[in-house]
């Protein structure tokens, strides 16, 4: 079992989710996100519910790349290591290109992508030393294919998760005991999505079911998953293969 892990993104939505998922199994956790005060919060929850547990926080704002390295490596001293490290954090809606809003999709993808690169640095390093441990990305289903509209950004950006992690996935198959899964999920209700119309969120689950399942699929550390896998992994075959028109539709 791995038992220290560290999730970014934390003070909300998925990272909160699953941080109560993985304290309900036993695990010892480090908490980032950049509101401390929902950190506070959740780690004083936890500790309510789960005596015995260690609960690290940290204020981290991912784009800022020093202050990653040096979050993660103040986590690992907390909980005397880190086992498991989920890249979580990350922004969502965007704009249509040549709308006016670069700085909006620059955001995005500085968030998305470039914030995890560095996340996936500092992971490494530490489970390179250690000889051992699981990176986690959490991509979207959006990264299949490129996305219209306000999507196009954050696909792009998801789309880079994914290959961020098989990259380094092919760089450790010689080193079976540091693991690398990227998952896939769909449409879970949380804070980013809340009041979106039902046309486009199909399929949606609410947040407690996803974070489950979530939490489900990275325990199994396949290299790749899709939550929930009905209708996901299907539907995300067909989105590779179906006519560009088609995928417009979808969002």
């Amino acid at each position: 079992m791995r038992k220290r892990i560290l999730i970014t993104g934390a003070s909300s939505g998925l990272g909160r989710g699953m941080a109560r998922e993985f304290a309900r199994a036993g695990s010892d956790l480090a908490l980032c996100a950049r509101r401390l005060d929902r950190l506070e919060a959740l780690k004083a929850e936890l500790e309510a519910a789960h005596p015995g547990m260690r609960v690290s926080i940290h204020s981290l704002d991912v784009t800022d790349h020093e202050q990653v390295f040096a979050v993660f490596a103040a986590a690992r001293d907390a909980l005397g290591g880190l086992d498991r490290v989920i890249v979580n954090a990350g922004i969502g809606q965007g704009a249509p290109v040549g709308k006016g809003q670069f700085a909006l999709n620059r955001s995005i993808v500085e968030t998305n992508f470039l914030a995890a690169l560095a996340q996936c640095e500092a992971a490494v390093e530490i489970f390179r030393a250690a000889g051992q441990g699981h990176l986690v990305l959490i991509s979207s289903m959006s990264a299949m294919r490129g996305m219209r509209g306000g999507l196009t950004a954050y696909a792009a950006s998801k789309a880079g998760v994914a290959s961020l992690a098989e990259g380094i996935r092919t760089d450790m198959l010689r080193k079976p005991s540091i693991k690398i899964s990227t998952i896939y999920p769909g449409y879970i209700r949380t804070e980013m999505n809340d009041g979106a119309p039902a046309k486009q969120t199909p399929f949606i689950i609410d947040e407690a079911t996803g974070c489950r399942l979530l939490v489900r699929a990275i325990e199994k550390e396949k290299a790749k998953a899709y939550v929930p896998w009905w209708p996901w992994a299907p539907l995300g075959w067909l989105m590779k293969r179906m006519p560009l028109a088609w995928v417009a539709k979808l969002n």
